[in-house]
């Protein structure tokens, strides 16, 4: 995923940023929730019938996605519960969002698509997540396919602002259970070949903050 491959360049400038924001004196984890207030508030814009507005705010409140781990790891306090946190407000933050695009198309000509649309979208999103928390737990990895979160954050953010977010849904309807679909077979081969790859089948499931 493309994510992947700049996360692993950018984590050294975000290392940076997050010295800067420690200086504030807020932990990872109060990070965390500050990015879930704003995609709440993003959510809000969007439902009030300003999709250009939340597009470019969703852009925003993503980069928080990022916040709390530099912070965490700029303060040596990275732990288990804050990768558990951050991963679990994440998935509330993009249903969140899906329900106020979900509020603004119920005012469309062709509602009765979008909420379809929406619904599918939200589903295959919360699939991609559930199928690499399974497999890590399960000793593998499974950080593949099409879409991860950033993926989809700035392909929403795209339609948004472009005033059409029914452009954005009808290509994460298919490309989000595309990914997980991946994610299966993916693991199913790790399976097959009998060598975990995340941890050892002795070891406890770890937690990963990484953007799923």
């Amino acid at each position: 995923m493309i994510s992947e491959l700049l996360g692993a360049r950018v984590r050294d400038y975000l290392l940076v940023i997050g010295r800067i924001l420690a200086r504030f004196g807020l932990t990872a984890n109060t990070w965390t929730v500050i990015g879930l207030l704003l995609n709440v508030g993003v959510a809000a814009v969007i439902a009030a019938n300003q999709p250009r507005w939340g597009g470019g705010l969703l852009l925003v409140a993503s980069a928080f996605d990022m916040v709390d781990g530099a912070v965490a790891r700029a303060t040596d306090s990275v732990s288990r519960f804050g990768g558990f946190l951050d991963s679990t407000l994440d998935r509330y933050s993009e249903a969140i969002v899906y329900g106020g695009v979900l509020i603004y198309l119920l005012r469309a000509d062709d509602a009765d698509v979008g909420i379809v649309l929406v619904f599918v979208a939200t589903v295959g999103a919360l699939l991609i997540s559930y199928a690499r928390a399974r497999a890590e737990a399960a000793g593998f990895t499974a950080a593949v396919g099409l879409v991860a979160r950033p993926e989809r954050v700035i392909l929403l953010a795209i339609a948004l602002l472009a005033g059409h977010p029914l452009w954005a849904l009808w290509i994460l309807a298919i490309a989000t259970h595309l990914t997980a679909v991946t994610r299966i077979l993916h693991v199913r081969r790790l399976a097959g070949q009998g060598t975990p790859t995340a941890r050892s089948s002795s070891s406890p499931p770890a937690v990963s903050s990484d953007r799923s």
